[in-house]
Order: C-alpha cells, then sequence, then structure tokens
C-alpha cells in the first residue's frame, strides 16, 4: 500500500509523533491506522522511560475553585523548562488534573495517576501524562495536590509561581461583614510572600523542634568565642534563636506583610474587633513550583555534540 503525505500528516495530528517517526510505523503496518498508533505508543514509552530520570523543576502550580461546593482543589505539575508551562497542551493537561481531583478527590499523587481522565476516553492520568511526555518530549511530573472544603481563599501568584489555598472559620457577624474577603486575601498574601509552614508553636512537630536545636547548638560551637560563655548564657542564645525560628515558620507570629509594625495575630485581632465577631485560620496550603528541586543546568555545548555525532 503506498503511504501518501496526507496519510502520514494525519496520523501525525492524531499521535503528536514527528512526521519520519509517523511515516515509519504506516509503512510497517501497511498503513493501518490503529496498529501504527500502537508502534509509536511502544516506541514512545521507551522515550518516557529514558526521560523520567531528567530533572523536573520548572512547570505550573494551578487552582481550581467550585463555588457550589465550596472545593479548592490544588496541583503541581512539573517539567524540565520553563518554556513547556506556556505549552497549550501542558496547561490544558494542568486543567484536566484539576477536574480530575476536584471531581475524585484523591488523596495522594499515585491516586490521582490511576483515576480515568478526560471524559470517558478509557485514559488515566497517567497514560494522560506519558502521552504528553512523547508529544512535547520533555519530562513531566505530577508532584503535589491538595483539596480543601470550606470558607476559603484562594491565591495565586505570577502565572502560577505560587499558589495559596487559605481556610478560615468565622462566625455570623464576619461572614456578613463586608471587609471579609479582603481580610482572607490579606492572608493568602502573607502565605504567598512570606512562606510560613505552619499556623502556631504548637503544630510544629517535636522532632522539626529538635532538629532546630541541634543546628543551632552546631552553630554556637563553631563560634570560639562561645566557649567560655557561661550555660545560662548559651541558653538565653538558644532560646532567643528558637524565638526567631518560630516567627520564620508560624503565620500567626510572622510580622504582618501590610504592616510592619504587627503581627498576623495582631492583625486577625485587629479585624476581629472591627468585625465584632470571631474568625481563625483552619489551614492553608502554600505551593511554590519546583520548591526543594534541584535546577536543570543546560550545557548547550554538550547538547549539540550529542546531536552532531561528536560526543
Amino acid at each position: 500500500m503506498a503511504i501518501t503525505a496526507s496519510d502520514v500528516k494525519a496520523l501525525r495530528d492524531k499521535s503528536g509523533a514527528g512526521m519520519m517517526e509517523c511515516k515509519k510505523a504506516l509503512e510497517e503496518t501497511n498503513g493501518n491506522f490503529d496498529e501504527a498508533i500502537k508502534i509509536l505508543k511502544e516506541k514512545g514509552l521507551l522515550v518516557v522511560a529514558k526521560k523520567a530520570e531528567r530533572i523536573t523543576a520548572e512547570g505550573l502550580v494551578d487552582i481550581l475553585y467550585d463555588e457550589n461546593s465550596k472545593t479548592a482543589v490544588m496541583v503541581e505539575v512539573n517539567a524540565e523548562t520553563d518554556f513547556v508551562a506556556k505549552n497549550e497542551q501542558f496547561q490544558a493537561f494542568v486543567k484536566g488534573c484539576l477536574d480530575v481531583i476536584l471531581k475524585e478527590k484523591p488523596a495522594t499523587v499515585q491516586d490521582l495517576l490511576n483515576k480515568p481522565y478526560g471524559g470517558g476516553s478509557g485514559n488515566t492520568v497517567d497514560s494522560a501524562l506519558k502521552d504528553l511526555v512523547m508529544q512535547i518530549k520533555e519530562n513531566m511530573t505530577v508532584r503535589r495536590l491538595a483539596v480543601a472544603e470550606g470558607n476559603l481563599c484562594t491565591y495565586i501568584h505570577n502565572k502560577g509561581a505560587i499558589g495559596v489555598i487559605i481556610k478560615v472559620e468565622a462566625d455570623e457577624k464576619v461572614l456578613a461583614d463586608a471587609g471579609f474577603a479582603e481580610f482572607k486575601k490579606n492572608l493568602a498574601l502573607q502565605i504567598a510572600s512570606m512562606s510560613p509552614d505552619y499556623i502556631v508553636r504548637a503544630d510544629v512537630p517535636a522532632s522539626v523542634l529538635e532538629k532546630e536545636k541541634e543546628n543551632i547548638m552546631e552553630k554556637i560551637k563553631e563560634d570560639e568565642a562561645n566557649a567560655k560563655k557561661p550555660a545560662n548564657v548559651i541558653e538565653k542564645m538558644v532560646e532567643g534563636k528558637i524565638r526567631k525560628f518560630y516567627e520564620d515558620v508560624c503565620l500567626l507570629e510572622q510580622g504582618y506583610v501590610k504592616e510592619d509594625k504587627m503581627t498576623v495575630a495582631e492583625y486577625i485581632e485587629t479585624y476581629k474587633k472591627q468585625a465584632g465577631g470571631e474568625v481563625k485560620v483552619a489551614e492553608f496550603y502554600r505551593f511554590k513550583k519546583g520548591e526543594g528541586l534541584q535546577k536543570r543546568e543546560d550545557n548547550f555545548a554538550e547538547e549539540i555534540a550529542q546531536l552532531t555525532g561528536q560526543k
């Protein structure tokens, strides 16, 4: 069977594979589209496996909020380069993940990957992700997700660099207050800019606090000037540094970004008096794209050498 250019183009449009790959697949299957797609997928899965070891620290954080159920979901999907975050197919996949999370409420990323994707297409999220890797030719991973229900505020910073969901509990007076929406937004901005890990001191795990004390003591010992200081002075030094640690990691102890003369706790108390009711932060989630991940270091000279067969 003669393979025409239009046949190759049709298979390319359907599979996302390269023109030469499509031509070879059609030739191998004597023009059978379904069999050609199977071959492309088999070859593509090998490509996916090879790319799986490559660093993914770019990508997008995105949020979907459903007014009817008062539910917000957030996901971070990573890719190798920032350029991919602008790709329409990648963005559509992120939105698709959010739709699945909102509908299915998966507890973990692995749970999400096993869920159906694309409205009865037979795909799972995992298979849709692998298809996207084959088409865009970069490694991609779904890194983390969050689901929150209740009285919420969501915020996306810098087109998907940072995402925040905050949940507050409030009485009827606060819920009816005209300034309530702005109050929640201010807290979301605080979390986005100051990156707290916990709400109050009691939320800090004992293991985290113990590790911080160990780090403080190590730094104190590194300074020879501290060797002659009495134990009670060293103890005061540790207490001071732990206090600063709490101010960094606990939301309510942080300095309020819009008024540096008060803490977030003081800002909340000021608002409560203004609204005449009770309100508290119940939980929050903050995702920063690629946070804690090793960044990819491109070596263009090496890539060119590989492409030209010099390496």
